[in-house]
């Protein structure tokens, strides 16, 4: 059987793809990027926002044409949107052949062996094992939790991905090695708090211990942390953030909003006053580090007053990154309950405001940064001719948070590389051009930065190598396998 995959949404959906081809690899699949050759095509939904639900149903109908015109037996649908739209999109789409929720990872393999589509193979893989098929093998996403407690008001994920569960320690430890037995240089760690890791778990082990025994337990050079709440910062977490090299100088930390009868009403923990004092903490105690967050526009009541007291803090603050997008009612939340009383116009323009506003705090907080020393991770080499070997898509602000300031990185200096410096993450603040193409993706080195181009990427002058990428086994060729789930580590991956 021939499998492909079609994956929208966050970077844990990435993940989860990862584990769904690692289990069907393990039980006699072969996975390709070709879905004209596939035998079966599996869709991983996204259903954060209504952007990412019409996403997911083009590609579901798109994906169902291959059911006509290729050999596709079975169509299977899994994920956020399938957990929340079950019976709805099996009244609308007939084509699919099984949908699977986030809650029933487990069933994959059984539907399609039931169907007949796959030989039953007595195979077990932990479902820690993960199976990589993109063009960045040296960049990997190292989920630690599943689902979350947080009650805000605009948000579906916990009706999606249920409550928050914290993996096991040593599960996570063994998965960041198997990762970097894969190439991994870079682990960006994600969940949907960060900040809240372990403390469902109640044996004194938080997102501290958790970072400490992943740069005890690897040699991976760079260990980024995305998307975490400032209300569960602790000091020994910006602690070890400030000491531990290996951990990058970034926090990926979302606000939301920047007035307070907003933030009340979005029933989010924070308020202006705190997310001042907290940014200001992590400056103080982690010099240079990059903070990014994401921020909702048209929300329920949202005024002018509040559009103004929102850039007033982007102001203040002076994140170096900000994601925007418009507010969205997702159907069994409880901002649903209140009257969508912004236009769409209104949500628009306000967004436009915003994302321009925050340009030019990007553009000063970037200019800082020129003349300086620091370290690049290569990511893609130049190929003879001068053009990009390999993927250089244009970057769109993934995580569903919408496309409000991404920038296609469609600029390429002939002759060189693309890396990113310690405060650009994967796929969603630009790039750096390299004066060099002799350097392998994976490649640590010294720059000074010498332009910002195009308001999001840079131009940089290699100094020195810091590390160089490893030789990296092909996929398929690590023998090194996690042990089999047992009675320690039952459910720890959310399945």
């Amino acid at each position: 059987m021939t499998v492909g995959f079609v994956t929208l949404g966050c970077d844990k959906n990435t993940v989860d793809t990862e584990r769904y081809r690692a289990e069907l690899t393990a039980n006699g699949a072969r996975v390709t990027s070709d879905l004209s050759a596939a035998d079966v095509i599996v869709v991983n939904t996204c259903g954060f926002i209504d952007a990412a639900k019409r996403e997911s149903i083009d590609a579901l109908v798109d994906a169902g044409a291959y059911k006509v015109r290729g050999p596709c037996r079975a169509l299977v649908a899994v994920g956020c949107m399938v957990e929340r739209h079950r019976a709805e999109l099996a009244e609308a789409l007939p084509e699919v052949d099984l949908f699977l929720g986030t809650s029933d990872a487990d069933r994959l393999i059984p539907a399609l062996v039931a169907r007949g589509v796959l030989m039953p193979t007595p195979a077990s893989v932990h479902p820690g094992v993960r199976l990589y098929d993109g063009d960045l093998p040296h960049v990997r996403y190292l989920k630690v939790s599943e689902g979350c407690d947080h009650g805000c008001a605009f948000c579906a994920i916990p009706l999606m991905r249920g409550r928050h569960r914290s993996f096991a320690l040593d599960d996570v430890v063994r998965e960041a090695q198997l990762l970097e037995l894969q190439g991994a240089r870079e682990l960006n760690l994600v969940a949907q708090d960060l900040a809240h890791y372990g403390r469902d778990r109640r044996d004194a082990i938080a997102l501290p211990e958790l970072l400490a025994a992943v740069a005890a337990g690897t040699s991976v050079p760079w260990i980024r942390l995305l998307y975490l709440y400032s209300a569960g910062l602790t000091d020994r977490t910006l602690e070890l953030l400030a000491d531990e090299a290996r951990l990058v100088k970034y926090l990926d930390m979302p606000i939301q909003h920047g007035s307070d009868t907003v933030l009340q009403r979005m029933r989010r923990p924070e308020r202006a006053a705190t997310i001042r004092a907290t940014v200001e903490r992590v400056r103080r105690a982690v010099p240079g580090v990059a903070v990014r967050t994401t921020c909702i526009v048209g929300f329920p009541g949202e005024t002018e007053d509040d559009v103004s007291r929102l850039l007033d803090l982007l102001d203040e603050v002076q994140f170096e990154r900000v994601g925007v997008f418009t507010y969205s009612a997702q159907a069994g939340t409880r901002a649903c309950d209140l009257a969508d009383d912004v236009p769409d116009a209104a949500k628009y323009e306000r967004l436009e405001r915003v994302t321009e506003h925050q340009r030019g705090i990007t553009g000063a907080r970037y200019d800082d940064r020129v003349g300086t020393i620091a370290h690049a991770i290569v990511d893609r080499t130049a190929a003879a001719d001068g053009n990009a070997d390999g993927n250089a898509d244009g970057n769109a602000d993934g995580n569903a948070y919408g496309n409000a300031d991404g920038n296609a990185d469609d600029v390429w200096t002939a002759g060189g590389v693309q890396a990113r410096l310690s405060w650009q993450a994967d796929d969603i603040d630009g790039v750096t051009h390299l004066d060099r193409r002799d350097l392998a993706p994976g490649t640590i080195v010294e720059v000074h930065v010498d332009a910002v181009v195009d308001d999001y990427d840079f131009r940089a002058t290699v100094r020195r190598v810091v590390s160089t990428a490893p030789v990296t086994r092909a996929i398929g060729s690590v023998r090194r396998h996690l042990p089999l789930a047992g009675a320690g580590t039952a459910g720890s991956f959310g399945r």
